[in-house]
């Protein structure tokens, strides 16, 4: 009876010493940029509440068709971030996971709907100003998967002075070859969104598609001490429908010489796949944030 009860108590008290990190869902910021409340949640880890530090920012982004939950209902992110804090794989950090509304991370070809100025300008500084974090590059990743994998690479290749690592997941890029075969109708859903809806051929190739939207144009084209100034790492299964495009980045950055790191696993472009790639992800942004 007396190894039983001492079993219990182990137990209890394993409990309680278990990491009480706190999910905050459906925050909501009002853009003036956007004219539209855009919703985002937050993980803050074990201690947050019961001490002062400053800590690191992730943002964490959803993919297409998701919302600001995705990571939290579907990836398993607060066990997974637990577990990782826990271990010392990750270090204690805030996870920002703003809603994408389907806009790619980015201003469209007119702006008329300017995601990207609203998120650089609006809702980093409004959630570094409301939560306890260290408001400068070193301290601050970007990770996400699809759609969120393309916003993560072309946020932090278009602005790498605001990012010290990035971290894809299965990201939406395509070759040239892949934009001009697209349907109509998958094209006007999906890039038709920043670049305009119905364009063909070789219309759909603007140089707004060059400058801003191509993430193979813009490791073509950026300066490559800019982009060694952020650590970069993304993956991609081997039988996801975009291993084509994220294979070709690899390569673009290897004839140029941008430092990264690219994996292929085995998987598709699922959630199997990404709640495996989260924790490594994290991890790889999260050894910049110590020394």
């Amino acid at each position: 009876m007396k190894s039983i009860f001492y079993s219990l108590i182990l137990v209890l008290c394993s409990s309680y010493s278990h990491a009480q990190s706190v999910v905050i869902e459906s925050e909501s910021l009002n853009s003036k940029i956007i004219n539209k409340d855009i919703k985002y949640s937050v993980y803050l880890p074990d201690g947050y509440e019961s001490s002062k530090r400053m800590y690191p920012v992730v943002y964490l982004l959803n993919g297409f068709t998701g919302n600001e939950i995705d990571w939290i209902q579907f990836g398993d992110m607060q066990k997974i971030v637990d577990e990782g804090i826990a271990s010392g794989e990750i270090p204690p950090m805030v996870i920002i996971m703003p809603d994408g509304d389907n806009r790619l991370y980015m201003n469209n070809h007119d702006n008329s709907y300017r995601y990207g100025d609203m998120f650089i300008k609006e809702l980093m500084p409004f959630v570094e100003e409301k939560y306890r974090i260290r408001a400068e590059k070193q301290f601050r990743g970007i990770s996400g998967l699809s759609m969120g994998g393309g916003g993560t690479l072309r946020l932090a290749m278009l602005n790498p002075e605001l990012f010290s690592a990035a971290a894809a997941f299965s990201s939406s890029i395509r070759t040239d070859e892949e934009i001009l075969a697209r349907d109509q109708s998958s094209f006007d859903d999906y890039s038709g969104r920043a670049l305009g809806a119905g364009l063909k051929g070789q219309d759909r190739l603007s140089d707004f598609y060059r400058k801003n939207y191509s993430i193979l144009d813009i490791a073509k084209t950026a300066e490559v001490n800019k982009l060694n100034s952020v650590r970069i790492y993304f993956d991609c299964g081997d039988d996801d429908f975009l291993a084509v495009g994220n294979a070709s980045l690899h390569i673009e950055m290897l004839d140029r010489g941008i430092r990264h790191e690219y994996r292929v696993r085995d998987g598709a472009h699922n959630w199997d796949f990404w709640r495996t790639s989260l924790p490594i992800g994290l991890k790889f942004i999260g050894e910049g944030f110590t020394r």
